[in-house]
């Protein structure tokens, strides 16, 4: 048989032709849309051989004007051209070989679902639910092992392994997320992560157009969205621009020569160079050359290999990457990754281009710094000293976070204590917008925020008290409302991220039901839902004006105003109740006021003084 298979071979190159066996192997994006207001599209096609083949489109409405060959003899990149008045449906791309078969491949232009107008971005009317999808709950036991996977161990007593949970797990539970106050889900990444270990947590994705098997199918992450949408809750999606996984599949056959950072190390075998982490250089007036490159193509770790977003195909595909998953899952933002480590202009670019084709959007870039001025700087409309404009809505406030932490915990005097707060909102001038930034207790990167306060309750109440009063996008990380903590081993990222109790069949507390929670627990859940859902229809908090009264003897009071309603935040870090007199804050008017105490849910009288309890956060609902 094999014989015969050579004769043929031969007596086919010996009649001048050549047999292919060649196949599309993939073309990303997968399908695009008509009606965008970028009509350009440019396509990753990838065979083995391809750049010996000549493509051709015969479509009304879609022209072909350029095709690019790769480094890879197995890549081309077309770029088309898609008319404003182009159809909807599918067409031919054929590859034409100088001689043999040519290939051809179907492909489809979708109708948009709704005008770009409508994609509605979360803003400071939302409380975003921010999930470790392997830790919140198992929906669907079914996905747990995939076999065709490098991972496949299952091992809820690890904390580096994979848990089970999946987006049917959060499907299930999207009537707890909206009875409980939340507006936005921001999940951790649901796309494949085809490493050998520690997939988990989803940031080096081995496919950017595919959702892990083990977390579900896209219809799944589709239907999330629809689900979500129908009681009124946003999704946000968690998407990285800086880095890959070690085994993506473009690494065994990489397009360019400098599609990723350090390529040549990593091509001749040796220890991936990594990021020197000093994000400073992007905005260092100072700052050496060799700083500059190695923070931005340093890979991040040896695992995830730097993309290279100065090569102009890359950066094209993962802006069409981010604007591909907007429009299929039917978004309402974004949270970019590591946003300080890529190429800032190429950032830029990014963002421009996302909040261009959807105005109403939103995107909340990662900047880990405790520096406001650094924070600042990655916001839209800063007044930069080099003009940078990074078209970026929404950055994070680890700032804020930080001095959060340290004003419930240090003692009071002139510098420490609760003065820190009210000094760190005074850089509220810096910002352009304060009330677009993300502000939060914890997240999943690090130690819970009831760990940060010493297992304090009464502090972690007044902490989140604070976060979901000040003029931010307040974020709350699963497991807050039920004091869930890493104090066994502090800042440990797989503790961080246990499982969410009663999202898994067997589990003997159940946060969902409140079956075995502690009555620390349960209190603490009660807590959150009635600020949460107060919040909902606060507009006096969503975009009400602001103000403080510095710190006096362990109390700090801050208001939000407008003409219908003043929302009061009393913190008292005494273990006294305390008698605060009202003629301080004359000029707020709220004395003889009727006052609705948010969490005792009771409607009072202002008089003269106010009853603060001890170590506890008083809001005040008062109509005006």
């Amino acid at each position: 048989m094999k014989k015969l298979f050579y004769i043929i071979l031969f007596l086919l190159g010996a009649a001048g032709v050549q047999p292919t066996f060649s196949q599309i192997e993939r073309i990303e994006p997968p399908n695009w849309w008509v009606g965008f207001r970028q009509d350009t599209l440019q396509l990753l096609v990838k065979a083995e051989g391809l750049s010996g083949y000549v493509p051709a489109i015969e479509q009304e409405g879609v022209r072909l004007i350029r095709a690019s060959k790769g480094d890879s003899p197995n890549y081309l990149f077309l770029d088309l051209v898609i008319a404003k008045d182009a159809q909807p449906g599918t067409f031919d791309i054929e590859f034409v070989p100088e001689r043999g078969k040519k290939l051809v491949f179907s492909y489809e232009l979708k109708q948009r679902e709704r005008s770009a107008e409508d994609f509605d971005g979360f803003d400071s009317s939302d409380v975003i639910y921010l999930i470790t999808p392997d830790r919140f709950a198992n929906g669907d036991p079914q996905n747990d092992i995939v076999k065709t996977l490098k991972e496949t161990d299952i091992d809820r007593s690890h904390d580096y392994k994979r848990h089970g949970g999946d987006i049917q797990g959060i499907i299930r539970h999207l009537d707890y997320i909206e009875d409980m106050g939340f507006t936005a889900i921001w999940s951790c990444p649901l796309l494949t992560n085809d490493m050998y270990q520690s997939s988990y947590h989803g940031y080096a994705m081995t496919d950017f157009y595919e959702v892990d098997p083990r977390f579900g199918t896209l219809e799944d992450y589709k239907k999330l969205s629809a689900e979500a949408a129908k009681k009124g809750i946003k999704l946000v999606m968690d998407q990285v621009a800086n880095h890959c996984g070690s085994e993506h599949w473009w690494m065994k056959d990489l397009p360019f020569a400098d599609w990723i950072n350090f390529q040549k190390n990593h091509e001749l075998g040796n220890e991936a160079i990594r990021t020197n982490h000093k994000r400073t250089v992007n905005q260092d007036i100072y700052a050496s050359k060799s700083d500059q490159r190695l923070m931005e193509e340093g890979w991040f770790v040896s695992a995830m290999p730097d993309l290279n977003q100065n090569n102009t195909f890359m950066a094209k595909y993962i802006i069409q990457n981010s604007i591909w998953w907007v429009e299929t899952a039917q978004l309402s933002g974004i949270r970019q990754d590591t946003y300080p480590y890529p190429n800032k202009e190429f950032m830029s670019d990014w963002a421009k281009a996302i909040m261009d084709e959807y105005p109403n959007f939103n995107i909340v870039g990662e900047e880990w710094s405790t520096n406001p001025l650094l924070i600042g700087y990655w916001q839209q409309g800063a007044k930069n000293a080099d003009g940078y404009e990074s078209n970026l809505p929404t950055t994070m406030d680890f700032a804020m976070q930080t001095i959060l932490v340290q004003a419930l915990t240090q003692d009071e005097n002139w510098n420490t204590g609760l003065i820190r707060l009210y000094e760190g909102l005074a850089n509220d001038f810096y910002y352009p917008d304060p009330k677009s930034i993300l502000f939060f207790g914890d997240n999943h990167d690090m130690s819970r925020i009831h760990t940060q306060l010493d297992l304090d309750v009464d502090l972690t109440k007044m902490a989140m008290a604070y976060v979901l009063s000040v003029p931010r996008i307040p974020q709350v990380y699963y497991g807050t409302e039920i004091l869930m903590e890493d104090s066994e081993k502090p800042g440990d990222h797989g503790l961080i991220r246990s499982d969410f109790p009663g999202g898994w069949d067997g589990d003997t507390v159940n946060a969902f039901t409140g079956e075995g929670l502690s009555p620390e627990q349960k209190d603490m859940q009660s807590y959150l839902k009635k600020i949460l859902n107060y919040r909902k229809g606060a507009s006096v908090v969503h975009s009400g004006k602001t103000k403080h009264f510095g710190p006096h003897e362990g109390i700090y009071a801050l208001f939000r105003y407008n003409d219908e309603e003043t929302l009061l935040l009393v913190m008292n870090k005494n273990t006294a109740s305390v008698e605060l007199s009202v003629d301080r804050f004359a000029e707020m008017d709220i004395e003889g006021k009727t006052a609705r105490n948010i969490i005792a849910d009771e409607s009072s009288t202002i008089g003269e003084k106010l009853i603060v309890q001890p170590k506890s956060a008083l809001l005040l609902s008062i109509k005006n």
